[in-house]
């Protein structure tokens, strides 16, 4: 019996030798809700000489105290079977937002057919909670689980660029609080399934994590570049393929080498993406499911330009690679708007209150140690007086670079310069005014950013690492890398398909030519009833 699943966690849904037809479901980026009267059947084939004593069906759903129906060739498995919320009979996989129950349900073998089967699983009619289906597999009782490895399996062949939607809560607190989403595709040449991940960022943050098998979630540990520690967790929201889903992506593609005794050795090429929340990282390690582990530290100019990094006294005006502006309050109706701090005009941004904050997107990015503020036409009580201005990687976690208070200007239109210390590119930068000179209102003609050339040595195209990597039960060796120049991925990520018929993608779903006509059948005289 060739392995059977159904992987609603990510879009198109991903299957084994199946084709699924659902009525009256929604279908979600982690699941597939069924509302009441909803159903999916699993259309699967049983080879003709197949003698199976017992099948074993695992349903994974997410929360619990949920009723479903499941019949197997029109025979009823259960009836009203409640999904237990308290573990029971399943078992709770802790650690995501959501708890994922897993229910078994027990097959006599005479119930398989020869040939092709129907597994249908309903929410009841009437039933006013959603049945939130993420996976269901068929093995056979002496062989249970053998369905689920070959999903891992498929995901690290060909969906191996996963999303998460993170969260972390502080210590002795009981509310989570979002984090920026975690994106990573990690493959050594050998397809394996990582179960641990660590890493340290260029901003000194750091997060350890430990992944299920199917990679549906994450539970783990970090530290923020502050030192703060926090518990760490994550959801799958998307698996995408590769090079598809590195579109865009901050990847590394090395070619590595492997010490022997006193000599290097070819050992193949490391596709590395981390992406988490926008800061670079230095060093990463991990373990595979194989039993494989590793531990790479990037070069400064993989990672970051690292703290000390020198640059040159002339500085060079980045205004004009500003490729975004946004402002918290504008007066659009005058016209007097962000977009006008980047003109050389007298015309003036203003703000009801007196805070507000400007931000701005640099391409490239720049590491900004000077900046120019020039009030504008009237009031002098519009004008800026408290202020800090901040970089980040990503847009939403800061590092406060610059902060003035008791500011003056001295006329309209009055440039006043300021300098500071910073020599990180960051392609985010936000200035929050937190006081003005005493008026219900803030207004500035023009702001002006200046960056150093940067002195950091080898650009990222020739960033190296170095390491060592230990095989399953042998000993550790050494492991160093060097980039090849990319990109490597000029295509966009393929889109899901809600359609009445989750027939996957026939590529994965189908692994031999057999399985591929008869998929193929079915799916026309699929197509047929439907018209």
């Amino acid at each position: 019996m060739e392995p059977v699943f159904a992987d609603f966690s990510t879009r198109p849904a991903r299957l084994s030798n199946t084709l699924v037809a659902h009525h009256r479901c929604g279908i979600a980026s982690s699941h597939l809700a069924l509302g009441g009267g909803g159903y999916i059947k699993l259309d699967f084939a049983v080879g003709e000489r197949e003698e199976i004593a017992e099948a074993v069906i695992t349903v994974t759903t997410l929360g619990g105290d949920v009723p479903m129906d499941v019949s197997l060739n029109g025979k009823a498995l259960g009836e009203g079977q409640a999904v237990p919320a308290d573990g029971g009979h399943g078992a709770p996989h802790q650690g995501a937002f959501q708890a994922a129950f897993q229910t078994v349900f027990a097959a006599p073998g005479d119930l398989l057919a020869s040939g092709d089967n129907i597994l249908e699983i309903r929410s009841p009619e009437g039933a006013d909670t959603l049945l939130r289906l993420r996976t269901v597999t068929v093995d056979p009782a002496h062989d249970r689980g053998r369905a689920e490895r070959a999903l891992v399996a498929r995901v690290a062949d060909i969906r191996s660029v996963v999303t998460f939607d993170t969260e972390r809560r502080a210590p002795g607190t009981t509310v989570w609080q979002p984090a920026p989403q975690l994106l990573f595709h990690l493959d050594a040449g050998d397809r394996a399934v990582p179960a641990h991940l660590a890493w340290r960022g260029a901003d000194g943050s750091e997060a350890a994590i430990g992944l299920r098998a199917d990679l549906s979630g994450f539970q783990g540990h970090s530290r923020g570049a502050d030192g703060a520690p926090a518990e760490y967790r994550g959801t799958l929201t998307d698996r995408s393929a590769y090079p598809e889903g590195t579109a865009d992506t901050p990847l590394y593609l090395f070619s590595t080498d492997e010490a022997q005794g006193e000599s290097w050795s070819p050992s193949g090429e490391l596709k590395l993406l981390l992406d988490a929340g926008g800061t670079p990282v230095e060093r990463v390690s991990w373990t595979d499911r194989l039993g494989n582990t590793a531990s790479i530290e990037l070069s400064p100019a993989a990672a970051a330009p690292a703290a000390e990094a020198a640059t040159t006294g002339e500085l060079h005006d980045v205004t004009r690679t500003v490729t975004g502006i946004r402002a918290s309050e504008e007066f659009g109706a005058a016209g007097e708007v962000a977009e006008n701090l980047l003109r050389g005009s007298h015309n003036k941004w203003l703000a009801h209150g007196n805070t507000a904050d400007i931000e701005f997107v640099l391409d490239p990015p720049a590491a900004v140690s000077t900046y120019r503020l020039t009030s504008a036409n009237d009031a002098p009580g519009r004008d800026p007086r408290d202020w800090v201005l901040a970089g980040s990687y990503d847009g939403r976690t800061w590092s406060d670079l610059d902060s003035r208070s008791g500011e003056r200007f001295r006329g309209r239109f009055e440039t006043n310069e300021y300098e500071f210390t910073n020599t990180t590119p960051y392609p985010h930068y936000r200035l929050s005014i937190t006081d003005n000179a005493g008026s219900s209102e803030i207004q500035l003609s023009r702001i002006e950013l200046f960056a150093g050339e940067i002195i950091t040595g080898p650009t990222p195209d020739s960033a190296d690492f170095t390491g060592y990597r230990t095989p399953a039960g042998g000993e550790p060796a050494g492991y160093r890398g060097t980039t090849v120049p990319g990109p490597w991925s000029d295509t966009e990520p393929r889109s899901g398909r809600g359609e009445e018929l989750l027939a996957g993608e026939l590529g994965e779903t189908a692994r031999t030519l057999d399985e591929a006509a008869r998929l193929i059948d079915k799916l026309a005289a699929y197509l047929k009833h439907a018209g």
